[in-house]
């Protein structure tokens, strides 16, 4: 890599692998962060002075010294300085005319990213005035083949420095040139690791572990950071907590950027009450931020908390109504209201200010689903898929629609492209086992719903589905335990749950074991029965014919066997199953 290393080395070493000079650290993030604004590169300055003030401040005396200068810098001062003013007015053309022959890596990089945001403002543009059915790739960034062609020049003959590696790494990614994109912003990261641009552009070109596992990338404290948010991305939370944990620990505990991951990492895996303390925490912190808000927006809306998010959205509009994130904080609101189309336009406008806010595609999705528009929801789901194809609601709203529209073979494909996605939600392989139970082939949906139930039923309809399944091949005995475990979770999680399923599972048991002539266990499920509205006078029906047995001297049955076991094919994917006797109901009481 030596000679990859251009002119980016000069100004900041090679940072460390470890954390223990934390002051080092600081150091390089101040020095980064101005030399990110010298360059207009405004959210990656950001990036670095927000994890800068989360470190302790450093005395005069090590204070980093400002960038040195060459004489191509101090040759090209005027025009950049002018082109700067302008570039910071959005003048993307007017700034990019005045740096035209400059030479100096900073000016150099200034022309090629003014031209580049000179094309997408002109493409956004056009983008906007006709946001309907937009199919890829109708309206393209003018700019970018001749930024390629200029650029590859450059990087052939080894003059780009890592700012300018990462400009031609993003252009060739418009291009959707992944493979070469990535291999770019890999030789970026070791050119200049602190640049957290490069870092996030890699994040979002990586689709799954195996991409990762053969990326070689700096061994720096950055790639810390790289990885623990490259594991949220592709839902592998756990290790990515473990990160953000042990950046905590090596002394980032003050930063808003790592409460704030954490918080959507608790909010990938639906622990609700955790990622909403967290947010409170945040904004408690940091009381004006707009990022991430969206996110708390949809814990509240989970949660019903109408106070809260109408709290929320009247907050974000005081602080900026014209934020991708405000607008859909609204747009949430709006939908809790049930007030759909109100909700969409909120999205809408979200799209239009910025068209690839992958939130706001899979939120109308939602949107236009409750208003029974399947072609439009169809239309915003595919968007958010060709925004990030790692979104898993998505795909799972796409399901959705072809589910209402009665085409299962659609289905499945989607339902299962958001299972890969998330193999341990529950939510996906009842889906699935729906989809499978439509086709027909019900030793498939038997598996989806025992997985289902054995990586934690969220919503607790996996072994009902199953037990029904079970009950139409008149497989009784496994029926009876599906039911049987479905009654035992339902109480021990102490839920008030809906009546209608816990009564549709007392009456089975009572007339399972009424076959079965287990009189006692009968009895108790048929009183169970008269509980609820739905089976009362099944339950005292059988009261009545087990008690006219009973005086006709007929006994319990002792000779079935108590325990019951799952099949065999069931527990084909190593699911530990437990031995279940007859229900004790003595200690169940609804």
């Amino acid at each position: 890599l030596a000679g990859r290393r251009g002119g980016g080395m000069a100004a900041v070493g090679l940072p460390g692998s470890d954390f223990s000079d934390l002051r080092d650290i600081k150091k390089q993030l101040l020095s980064v962060a101005e030399r990110s604004r010298e360059r207009g590169l405004q959210h990656s300055g950001k990036w670095a002075s927000e994890l800068a003030f989360a470190l302790d401040p450093l005395p005069l005396s090590e204070l980093p010294p400002p960038p040195a200068l060459t004489e191509e810098d101090a040759r090209d001062l005027d025009a950049y300085t002018l082109a700067k003013s302008y570039f910071d007015l959005k003048e993307y053309d007017r700034a990019a005319y005045f740096l035209r022959g400059c030479k100096s890596q900073k000016a150099y990089f200034l022309y090629m990213y003014s031209r580049y945001l000179s094309g997408e403002k002109k493409k956004d543009d056009e983008t906007v005035d006709s946001l309907g059915p937009l199919e890829k790739g109708q309206v393209k960034n003018e700019a970018l083949r001749e930024l390629r062609v200029e650029l590859s020049k450059k990087h052939k003959a080894r003059e780009l420095d890592g700012f300018g590696l990462y400009l031609y790494g993003v252009v060739l990614r418009k291009l959707d040139l992944a493979k070469e994109a990535i291999d770019v912003f890999v030789e970026a990261t070791h050119v200049l690791p602190l640049h957290w641009g490069a870092w996030l552009e890699l994040c979002n070109l990586i689709t799954d572990k195996e991409m990762l596992k053969f990326l070689s990338l700096p061994d720096t404290w950055m790639k810390e950071f790289f990885l623990a948010h490259i594991y949220t991305e592709l839902q592998l939370i756990e290790e990515a907590l473990q990160k953000y944990q042990s950046l905590i620990d090596a002394g980032f505990s003050k930063s808003t950027y790592i409460i704030s991951q954490i918080a959507v990492a608790y909010h990938n895996i639906r622990d609700i009450d955790k990622a909403l303390s967290i947010f409170n925490e945040l904004r408690k912190q940091d009381p004006y931020r707009i990022e991430n808000m969206d996110t708390f927006s949809n814990l509240l809306y989970v949660r019903s908390m109408k106070p809260e998010l109408s709290y929320l959205a009247h907050n974000l509009c005081e602080i900026d109504k014209y934020r991708v994130e405000t607008c859909c904080v609204i747009g949430n609101y709006y939908s809790l209201r049930s007030q759909h189309e109100k909700a969409a336009l909120y999205f809408q406008r979200a799209l239009k200010l910025n068209p690839r806010y992958l939130g706001a595609w899979t939120l109308m999705g939602h949107e236009y689903m409750e208003m029974k528009n399947t072609s439009a929801a169809i239309q915003a789901y595919r968007h958010a898929i060709e925004v990030n194809k790692r979104d898993y609601r998505a795909w799972y709203g796409l399901g959705q629609t072809y589910e209402i529209l009665k085409m299962p073979f659609y289905c499945l494909y989607y339902y299962r492209r958001a299972h890969q996605l998330r193999p341990n939600d529950s939510r996906m392989l009842v889906a699935l086992g729906e989809c499978y139970e439509k086709l027909n082939q019900l030793v498939e949906a038997k598996k989806c719903y025992w997985r289902a139930y054995a990586v934690g039923d969220v919503e607790k309809m996996a072994l009902v589905k199953l037990a029904k399944l079970h009950e139409q091949l008149n497989e009784s005995e496994q029926a009876a335990q599906c039911y049987i475990k479905y009654i035992q979770d339902i109480y021990s999680c102490g839920e008030i749950v809906e009546h209608l399923e816990v009564s549709t599972a007392f009456r089975y048991l009572a007339q399972y074991y009424f076959k079965c002539k287990l009189w006692d266990e009968a009895s108790a499920c048929a009183q169970k029965c008269c509980a609820f509205n739905d089976t009362r006078e099944e339950g005292k029906a059988l009261l009545r014919q087990i008690l006219q047995l009973r005086n006709q001297g007929e006994t319990s049955s002792t000779d079935i066997a108590a325990p019951f076991f799952l099949p065999v094919s069931l527990s084909a994917n190593n699911t530990p199953t437990r031995r279940v006797s007859p229900l004790n109901l003595s200690s169940v009481t609804p």
